[in-house]
């Protein structure tokens, strides 16, 4: 997906799957911004396929109203999405897997349905129109919540489900340490929490030699209290977006998919 890629259409619906709740809106693609009101429904228990496609279905009827035929509709999942397939399932029912996503949501919705990692769709948002915006070079973006998700951007082109917060560190899962939900579980000052960031940040700073680094996720609130912390060499900044940034970002690849550059 590229940076200088257009469309004609100024609006598409990005949709964001949650654990706990199904969220969407309308996007204006020249803004990067809702273009109307964000709809949430309560992602359905069991999460299975039928289920949760039938809530995406009302979210995209709610936020499109009666104008939404035509539009793009991109939807993040929280997976590794290979083609529209997801390989994995998190905070969502293990059927998932092997399921093609995006089949099974585009015959829900009636739209042809773009679906990515949500993380990745965090990072396309933060590149277009975000706190990399107009940043050249490698760019990686991560999100720190209850997991770390990442997202690897080149040139503006999206590298796809990187998972990099899975990467072995010192014997252990980098998330299982270094995730936000590792310092409140075990009440990590923020002193000691960015002792373990720094070592995870370095590793992926000696992998990949970023330009940038974006950090995302609901603790990027408080950035003021850790990324101060942080000796790196290379520039990292907080996100700008916050929880806008997977609808937002779903709803730029669907476009840009829909009408190449």
């Amino acid at each position: 997906m590229s940076r200088g890629a257009h469309t004609d259409a100024a609006r598409a619906i990005g949709v964001d799957i949650g654990g706990s709740g199904i969220k969407g809106a309308l996007v204006d693609l020249t803004a990067g911004d809702f273009a109307g009101e964000r709809v949430r429904i309560e992602t359905p228990r069991p999460s299975t396929p039928d289920a949760v496609a039938e809530v995406v279905a009302d979210v995209v009827s709610a936020v499109g109203g009666d104008d939404d035929h035509g539009l793009a509709v991109g939807v993040t999942f929280p997976a590794v999405v290979q083609h529209g397939v997801a390989r994995t399932a998190a905070n969502v029912d293990d059927t998932w897997i092997g399921t093609d996503v995006a089949e099974v949501l585009g015959r829900a919705t009636g739209h042809p349905v773009h679906v990515l990692n949500d993380a990745d769709a965090a990072g396309v948002a933060e590149a277009r129109f975000g706190a990399a915006a107009d940043t050249d070079g490698v760019v990686l973006v991560t999100t720190l919540g209850t997991g770390i998700g990442s997202a690897l951007l080149v040139d503006g082109h999206l590298v796809p489900n990187t998972e990099l917060g899975h990467l072995e560190i010192d014997g252990h899962d980098a998330e299982t340490r270094a995730a936000d939900s590792a310092r409140e579980r075990e009440d990590l000052s923020w002193e000691q929490w960015a002792k373990r960031l720094q070592r995870f940040y370095s590793v992926l700073e000696d992998l990949l030699w970023p330009d940038l680094i974006v950090v995302g996720g609901g603790v990027s609130k408080k950035h003021e209290k850790f990324l101060p912390l942080l000796d790196l060499r290379t520039p990292i900044v907080p996100a700008e977006l916050r929880n806008r940034a997977g609808i937002i970002g779903a709803a730029v690849v669907a476009a840009e998919l829909r009408t190449p550059a």
